[in-house]
């Protein structure tokens, strides 16, 4: 297994899935750059982190700005070791209805911004001869669900632009996989709970029975521990030929 503290950069993590997997990995030991369009998340994630015993740094980013992500880039003093692309946000709406600024904005997040800011941190990587990029993808990176073309967009997208930055890293230790779970109670999925039940007129417990956990076997939301589980272990010498891969958290969803 590998023991070294490694530098790994999280977007996203201000809140949700990015702070759980910030706040497990950096229990691991390893060293936290916590980065969110929210300054004031990013704060607070760190102190918790921090008063925890562990080790982070913030930094405010939207990674949907060339500049945002230029000067990230520029001011850090050694390469990250690890990119945890995590940084999403959900619209739920009939087609019809979709403002295309909106559906331009999660695509600019979750598909273009993750592009952007791997290609500013690649060379890094490259230098070093070591990186580990991990990109949060989705159940939908799979399959798809009504109301949401913005969001199964971006995540298949997302599995696409990881098989090719796989075969375009595949001349040194890099790795490049997506982990695509099902639900995790975040307030990204407090909010689509409230939005899916408008949308479909029904109450939100029918909307957590009947629409999101219906289709997993399991019938469990995911937990910030077991993505992060899965993240320390894409860091370990045993996982250093996995590259190009889904690595599928659903529950048994799609084996049906």
């Amino acid at each position: 297994m590998n023991d070294r503290v490694q530098r790994i950069l999280i977007t996203g993590a201000g809140s949700g899935i990015g702070a759980g997997i910030a706040t497990e990995l950096a229990a691991a030991g390893h060293h936290i750059l916590v980065t969110d369009l929210n300054a004031e998340s990013v704060d607070a994630v760190v102190e918790g982190i921090v008063n925890a015993g562990g080790s982070a740094e913030g930094h405010a980013l939207d990674v949907s700005r060339d500049s945002d992500v230029e000067r990230l880039a520029s001011g850090l003093d050694r390469p990250v070791d690890v990119l945890v692309n995590n940084a999403g946000l959900q619209h739920v709406a009939r087609l019809e209805d979709f403002p295309m600024d909106k559906w331009d904005q999660l695509v600019q997040v979750m598909l273009t911004g993750t592009a952007r800011l791997t290609r500013a941190l690649l060379p890094g990587m490259r230098q070093q001869g070591y990186g580990r990029i991990i990109n949060i993808g989705s159940i939908h990176s799979l399959v798809a669900s009504p109301y949401k073309s913005a969001y199964v967009a971006a995540k298949h997208g997302l599995t696409g632009f990881s098989k090719v930055l796989a075969l375009e890293t595949a001349d040194t230790d890099i790795t490049v996989n997506t982990i695509c779970p099902t639900y995790v109670k975040t307030p990204l999925v407090e909010k689509q709970i409230a939005d899916q039940a408008k949308t479909h007129g029904i109450s939100e417990d029918r909307v957590v029975d009947e629409i999101m956990l219906k289709p997993m076997p399991k019938g469990v939301f995911i937990s910030f521990e077991e993505l992060a589980g899965i993240c320390a272990f894409l860091l370990t010498p045993p996982a250093r030929n996995i590259t190009g891969q889904c690595i599928v958290v659903d529950g048994g969803w799609t084996v049906q």
